[in-house]
């Protein structure tokens, strides 16, 4: 089970995430439904909970804020996640606005409503799946996951008239098939263009060989 709970971790953990997220005041925002969607790839069974109160409702309140609870579970694996109801600066939300004093002037902390616990639910799941590895990056402050592979550049197009300058440029010497098709992304039509092209050309070399040693 802990080698089954590492490769997971480790599957996550490799995922780039980074055209995913958005950044407001240096902090970095996972979107959490494509989050979920690239989670259930890999862990398909995963179910998660939004913990509740003795009243039912999805956060826990008290005169210095509300807190939010959830839990993501990936076979007998769980991890629990908890977020504070804050607004945009990060400051914790009450139930009650309230002001504070910065080097600007005076500020004022809105009162929370159920669109900022349902927003900080949604933020706390993120987190959640990062306890799998899920963009944990993000949460350390680096810029790529560990073990994670920039992918090769895309490889040009050759048209026509370039293709024919190519193949001219082989049969000259001053070019490779090679060269030609690990630099250029290739049809199925040119490459056996380029084939039929090569083979006529070694079938004319091994000819004029024989016409040379007839001669001879």
């Amino acid at each position: 089970m802990a080698q089954k709970k590492q490769n997971v971790f480790e599957a996550l953990s490799s995922i780039n995430v980074n055209e995913k997220t958005e950044k407001k005041d240096n902090l970095t925002y996972l979107s959490w439904a494509w989050a979920w969607q690239e989670f259930q790839k890999v862990c398909p069974t995963a179910t998660y909970e939004i913990l509740k109160n003795e009243n039912g409702l999805p956060y826990f309140a008290d005169e210095s804020g509300a807190m939010v609870y959830t839990q993501v579970t990936v076979d007998d694996i769980t991890h629990e996640m908890w977020l504070p109801v804050m607004d945009g600066k990060n400051k914790a939300m009450k139930s009650k606005p309230y002001n504070y004093q910065t080097k600007f002037g005076e500020k004022t902390v809105q009162a929370y409503n159920m669109f900022d616990i349902n927003k900080t639910i949604m933020r706390c799941l993120t987190k959640n799946l990062a306890m799998f590895g899920l963009g944990i990056y993000i949460y350390a402050g680096e810029d790529l996951p560990d073990g994670y592979e920039e992918p090769a550049p895309a490889k040009p197009k050759l048209d026509a008239k370039r293709l024919n300058g190519a193949l001219e440029s082989i049969k000259n010497g001053n070019y490779t098939y090679d060269k030609l098709v690990d630099t250029f992304d290739l049809t199925e039509a040119q490459i056996k263009k380029a084939d039929k092209f090569i083979k006529e050309l070694q079938e004319a070399e091994v000819e004029e060989k024989e016409l040379e040693t007839e001669n001879k």
